[in-house]
């Protein structure tokens, strides 16, 4: 994988996004910001199942008290006030505790909007985000080049960053996205050599649980393997607590989620496989939860038959081989034991909780 691109450091609440701060995951809520209740308990849930970053929709001046409402309520996890059209917004999530704006500059007015916004972050210390997707360039660079294309949607973000430099205004992180995994690809490509604001990198509008995650999953995990990239959300038509579970996978792929537990190796099974290692994979997963054994940082492998299942996973802290209704136990590649089948799971638990990944 190539090194990671040498980006600025951006410090929004208790995090750093870009330098040599760990990639982190974003998500954002759907619920009404007006419902404190229902908001609060979904920005916990996030917490919990890791999200690092999480940002509201915040429709009007009156929805901005969220921000001190969950400050109050003990929240802790950065929050970002996700505004549009209305700079006066803006103004209000800041003074409400947001930490950090999302704007789009060319759709909050006139230069003394923006001005006045750069004024209050600067003030509170709050990074702004900039955010151009392929459905709201600016219509100059659509006559220009025809359609969103990836130099279309870069040129619109450096040119918005240049707005927020003209006002002597640096602490910036810069997304650009779009529905089409290819012209998020290469827009950030683009932005990644001609600046070095930390990106924020995710493919919008993605779709359903399935499909938004393989097109997150290509789109992000394409730039983090070419070292390009801070911060992701993997936007998803689905409970916003599947798009952290789904951004951690692909970061724990890469080895760039420095939160990762158990790294399940396993097979796809085929006409040599002896024990049902489709059920007994999803025992041991649900094991996992119920020990709470998945923050160790143990490579475990599930092989289908004996034939090449020590070989293969032979990097495997544990592991298991299927045989004719039985299996065996190894630790790296060697054979410790064999079991029946239907006990392989529970002894595989066992050895885990004695095992010091030390």
């Amino acid at each position: 994988m190539t090194a990671r691109r040498k980006s600025n450091a951006v410090r929004v609440g208790r995090l750093t996004v870009g330098g040599n701060a760990p990639i982190s995951v974003q998500s954002m809520t759907n619920t009404d910001p007006r419902d404190r209740r229902a908001t609060l308990s979904q920005v916990r849930a996030l917490a919990s199942a890791g999200c690092d970053v999480i940002r509201l929709a915040v429709p009007d001046k009156g929805a901005a008290g969220i921000f001190s409402y969950l400050k109050e309520s003990g929240i802790e996890v950065p929050l970002v006030a996700d505004i549009h059209f209305d700079y006066k917004i803006a103004l209000e999530a800041v003074a409400a505790g947001a930490d950090k704006i999302r704007i789009n500059p060319g759709n909050v007015g006139s230069r003394d909007n923006v001005a006045a916004v750069v004024r209050a972050c600067r003030s509170a210390g709050v990074p702004i985000r900039i955010g151009v997707n392929g459905g709201s360039l600016e219509r100059p660079l659509l006559a220009k080049y025809g359609a969103p294309t990836p130099e279309a949607i870069a040129e619109s973000a450096l040119g918005h960053a240049a707005i927020l430099e003209s006002l002597d205004f640096y602490d910036t992180v810069i997304s650009v996205k779009s529905s089409d995994v290819g012209t998020m690809i290469e827009a950030n490509r683009i932005l990644a050599e001609k600046t070095a604001y930390p990106l924020h990198l995710g493919v919008t509008e993605a779709g359903g649980l399935k499909r938004g995650t393989v097109k997150g999953a290509i789109g992000i995990g394409t730039l983090l393997s070419e070292g390009i990239g801070d911060t992701v959300r993997v936007s998803l038509t689905a409970d916003p607590v599947e798009e952290v579970a789904a951004a951690r996978e692909i970061l724990s792929a890469l080895g760039l989620d420095p939160t990762a537990g158990i790294d399940v190796i396993s097979c796809p099974t085929c006409g040599r496989t002896k024990i049902d290692l489709i059920p007994l994979l999803s025992e041991f997963e649900k094991g996992l939860d119920a020990r709470g054994l998945r923050g160790k940082k143990l490579k475990v492998a599930f092989m289908g038959c004996a034939v090449n299942g020590p070989g293969e996973a032979r990097e495997a802290d544990l592991g298991i081989a299927g045989g004719d209704g039985e299996a065996l136990l190894f630790r790296h590649g060697e054979t410790v034991a064999k079991y029946p089948a239907d006990r392989i799971v529970g002894v595989l638990l066992d050895e885990i909780e004695k095992t010091d990944p030390t």
